[in-house]
Order: C-alpha cells, then structure tokens, then sequence
C-alpha cells in the first residue's frame, strides 16, 4: 500500500537569493546613511556686554505710512542726511525698527538706501 509519504523528488533547498538582496539592501542603506566627513569645529567668540553709548539716538521706525527717525516723521528721501547729522562716522550703528504693520519689503528697501548711501552697520529689531 502506497500512501504516498514518500516521493521520489528530492527535497528543494530554499534560494539564499532573496537574502542575500537583503542584506546587500541594508549594507547600501547604512552606506548612505552613515556619516564619512570630518565635522569641523567654529569657534565663535563670546558675547560680553557691550559699552555705554552718549551720543544721539539713531532709530529709524520702518511704519506702513512712513518713516520715523527718532520718533519724528521723516520722509524717504531726507532720511539719509538726516541720519549723517546724528553720526559721526559711516561705521555708527542705526537701529530700524520694523512696525507690526510694515510690510517687508518697505524694510529691505530702506535698508538699502541706508546701505547705498554709506552705512553699513545696521540692527534689526522688532
């Protein structure tokens, strides 16, 4: 009586080729994913604090409807003269303070004019 428990085929071994596609995989994976550069260190210097400041105040209010130098209107054109009688020197630090109103552009666009017209030492606060 045959029942058929044995066959007569030989046993198929399973294929190690998806495996190994696998571990290829993964070995490409953490390849790409490692680091291999040197991370170089800045060194910045410290904040400290800074000296006190006597002479004229130099804040220009970037507003919607126009400029303010020192809570004064001011128009565009008149600003940069205004600003060289309160400094001494082209490397004298003026403050623009942005209104919560003033679009960005009207801030990069005064920016400028202070630039082109010799200042180069600006603060942005809010």
């Amino acid at each position: 009586m045959n029942l058929g428990l044995h066959s007569a085929r030989p046993r198929r071994r399973p294929s190690l080729t998806p495996m190994i596609d696998v571990v290829f995989l993964l070995l490409v994976f953490f390849m790409l994913a490692s680091r291999f550069g040197v991370e170089t260190v800045i060194s910045l210097p410290l904040a400290s604090g800074g000296g006190s400041y006597s002479g004229p105040p130099r804040v220009v209010e970037v507003l919607p409807e126009g400029l303010r130098l020192n809570g004064l209107p001011l128009s565009d054109a008149a600003l940069p003269e205004q600003i060289r009688r309160l400094t001494d020197s082209a490397e004298d630090i003026i403050i623009l303070r942005a209104g919560a109103e003033a679009p960005l552009q009207r801030v990069v666009t005064v920016g400028s004019a202070l630039r082109s017209a010799g200042f180069s030492r600006m603060v942005l606060i809010e």
